[in-house]
């Protein structure tokens, strides 16, 4: 039974981003697990806040997930999947908020070559 809680949760999640992916019209499904890191964050005190998320769409250049972190317009995330092979920070460039989750687009602040191949 938590199995089927858990996949109607992931899928909520989804259609959540979905629709903000609307307004990225390259934007590609992709479901990459990654952790997110918010430095010097003037809302927790100057600290870092960390947590992991998947993100569900890409573009060559922004990337769209659903966190609980209170991010807004401006902030730099830095986001690091588990092979490292993206690694790099990103800078929001959307946020919808939703009860429980914040949903974000962030613009990646430097080139990164090849980390969406669509087909």
């Amino acid at each position: 039974m938590a199995h089927s809680a858990t996949a109607t949760l992931q899928t909520a999640q989804f259609n959540r981003v979905a629709e903000l992916a609307r307004f990225f019209p390259e934007a590609t499904p992709v479901r990459i697990p990654v952790q997110i890191e918010v430095r010097n964050n003037s809302r927790n005190g100057g600290g870092a806040l960390q947590e992991s998320t998947i993100i569900e769409f890409g573009t060559s250049r922004e990337v769209l997930f659903s966190c609980s972190t209170h991010l807004e317009f401006g902030d730099v995330v830095h986001l690091r999947n588990v092979d490292g092979s993206l690694d790099t920070e990103a800078s929001v460039v959307a946020v919808q908020y939703q009860p429980g989750r914040i949903l974000v687009a962030a613009r990646f602040l430097n080139s990164v070559p090849n980390w969406i191949v669509k087909s």
